[in-house]
């Protein structure tokens, strides 16, 4: 029969797991917004530090960068081909391994088109997003990220015309 300290020691594990998957999925989360709130002026860079290792690698159907300086310039040039997005995920999946974990999650962007392109002219993409993250003395951060697109729809732009999504 378990003693009273090993029923402790099992909670205590227990609650360590709980608190990861609920500080992992609010990191992606934080993640997922800073994706639409990043207006390239600076702020949103800091913002990254607390989200990323600063190697951290991120592979997109339009382009992969290393760094969180390279992941900022990459945004800001995304982000100035739409006049607004919106990303929602949701189904998040997390597998923990001490102190590295990878976190799954479904993923719907819309990408909304500046003046001019049509009336509400937008681009729709649904995909999954696998992240990696690693435990740092500051907390959980991410370490790699990639996006794999299931379907897309809408008016793409030009310049995306060849990426094959």
């Amino acid at each position: 029969m378990p003693s009273t300290y090993d029923d402790i020691a099992d909670l205590r594990d227990q609650i360590r797991v709980l608190h990861d998957r609920a500080d992992l999925r609010e990191l992606f989360d934080r993640y997922v917004v800073a994706l639409d709130t990043f207006d390239g002026t600076g702020p949103g860079e800091a913002r990254f530090a607390t989200l990323f290792t600063e190697d951290a690698t991120f592979a997109f159907p339009i382009g992969v960068c290393t760094g969180v300086e390279a992941f900022a310039a990459f945004q800001r040039e995304a982000r100035e081909r739409w006049a607004r997005t919106h990303h929602v995920s949701a189904n998040h999946s997390i597998a923990l391994d001490g102190d590295r974990a990878v976190v799954r999650a479904q993923q719907l962007t819309t990408h909304v088109h500046h003046a001019g392109a049509g009336p509400a002219a937008h681009f729709d993409v649904g995909g999954h997003t696998e992240a990696h993250a690693v435990r740092t003395p500051d907390g959980w951060r991410l370490s790699h990220v990639s996006f794999r697109v299931v379907w897309d729809s809408g008016v793409r732009l030009p310049e995306l015309a060849g990426v094959r999504l």
